[in-house]
């Protein structure tokens, strides 16, 4: 079943665009890059597809390198005359195993730039370090990610509970469906082949097996980010612990009770954070723009889906019988689901959002996650109640030079005028936890109108 992406209106403007280059889709595996295209292809009078895991797809690349030539061996063999080019889409699947076929793109918009040219991957931050010359300012990116709330609710065809989620500000008769709805959300996560089979089935029972498929796949993957067997070692270890680690900042040496070393750990985490299976969120200490991670502190743990983490944690079965998650495994889940949702708006980048932090001897502050919006860095700490302390987001506020700042929790949507404990004035807006794909919407109500 394909699901409605809010990437297929990129897709239609690249299309649409005369100066159009050929386009890669860059996500993890398993989050829907081949269905999303394979679906787009729908919009033109002709597609062609190939996958290069085949090397009968690939030896069209590999047996020239005359553009012509390769266009036209394809054209022939798939029953399409050349005189359709301009109607035509090539989706070539799986570009990360052929890393010659990355560098021809270049030549399809320098000789062929009336046919459109979609090519996915995985892992193609490793695969880029064999082309030999990367086609830079020739092609263009889209980055996807797995489901969020927005597109759950299109796929659940739940259209008033998307409409009232859409309105700013949100309508407070709303606002019990949609925690009904985000707490489900937050338990399957947004892997296309679960929210798929959850969506047929009206069941949580029959989840277990895909998330099992899901986390060996990635898991089996593992062995392309490696160069020896240490560096595979670390990798499983990390696969198997990691989950237990989302709720506070980590370490590399020694992670999770092993004796490797910082070095080990550390390469072993910038390959997963490459391939989008677990990445690295870094704090910042800034208090106005630009946002810059510093890569000297200790990190957080961001995996690719929160349903996977669920999954590994055994938290399923609890979170079924709770009303507001925020207290599930240490506060953890619901921030990690928030975080999930803003990558999941990135389109053009691919860039993990920071946490704010202040560190002295004597006491530390930590604000959840920083936003810039309207040259201003808005703190947005993610509470479990209405009258959760505010202490980090106190010391921020104290801080900055605007008086803005945000709470998402498991209430209702409300702008309040508070101090902090130094008197500093300040507009927080509590903000639900399901508007978190809204939040750059909610951010710019709230410094327009307040």
């Amino acid at each position: 079943m394909p699901f409605k992406r809010h990437l297929t209106k990129q897709l239609s403007h690249w299309k649409s665009k005369s100066n159009r280059k050929p386009l890669i889709i860059r996500g993890a595996r398993q989050v829907g890059k081949t269905t999303l295209v394979k679906g787009f292809a729908e919009s033109y009078g002709y597609s062609i597809y190939l996958n290069l895991e085949k090397s009968k797809h690939r030896q069209f690349f590999e047996q020239s390198d005359d553009c012509k030539t390769i266009i036209e061996a394809i054209f022939i063999a798939h029953n399409i005359s050349t005189k359709h080019i301009i109607n035509t889409l090539l989706f070539i699947d799986e570009i990360q195993e052929s890393p010659k076929t990355i560098a021809l793109l270049r030549y399809f918009h320098e000789e062929y730039p009336e046919l459109h040219v979609i090519s996915a991957g995985s892992l193609l931050e490793f695969a880029l370090k064999d082309v030999p010359s990367f086609p830079v300012g020739r092609v263009e990116f889209l980055y996807l990610n797995p489901l969020n709330f927005h597109e759950f609710l299109q796929a659940l065809g739940h259209t008033i509970a998307l409409e009232h989620l859409t309105k700013i500000p949100i309508k407070q008769a709303a606002h019990n469906t949609l925690v009904q709805l985000f707490n489900q959300f937050c338990i399957i996560g947004g892997m296309p082949e679960i929210v798929e089979e959850f969506i047929k089935e009206h069941s949580f029972g029959n989840l277990t097996a895909i998330y099992e498929s899901l986390w060996v796949s990635y898991i089996s993957d593992s062995e392309k980010y490696a160069r020896n067997t240490t560096e595979k070692n670390v990798i499983k270890h990390i696969m198997a612990t990691a989950a237990y680690s989302i709720d506070k900042r980590i370490k590399f040496q020694n992670f999770g009770n092993s004796n490797y070393r910082s070095r080990e750990v550390g390469e072993a985490f910038r390959n997963l954070h490459l391939a989008k299976i677990i990445q690295l969120m870094y704090p910042t200490t800034a208090l106005e723009p630009p946002i810059i991670a510093d890569l000297r502190k200790s990190p957080r743990l961001q995996f690719l889906d929160t349903g996977l983490v669920n999954y590994s944690l055994e938290l399923s079965s609890q979170m079924l019988l709770l009303d507001d998650l925020s207290t599930i495994y240490k506060g953890a889940i619901i921030p990690h689901m928030i975080i999930q949702e803003l990558i999941s708006l990135q389109v053009h980048k691919s860039q993990m959002p920071c946490f704010w932090v202040r560190e002295k001897k004597q006491a530390s502050s930590e604000v959840d996650i920083v936003y810039s919006v309207d040259n201003k860095i808005i703190p947005i700490e993610v509470k479990s109640g209405r009258t959760g302390t505010l202490k980090s987001l106190h010391q921020f506020v104290e801080r900055c030079d605007h008086p803005y700042a945000v709470r998402m929790y498991a209430g209702k949507y409300e702008i309040i005028h508070a101090k902090t404990p130094n008197g500093k004035s300040y507009v927080l807006m509590n903000l639900p936890y399901y508007l978190g794909t809204q939040l750059p919407l909610y951010l710019s109500h709230l410094i327009n109108n307040h």
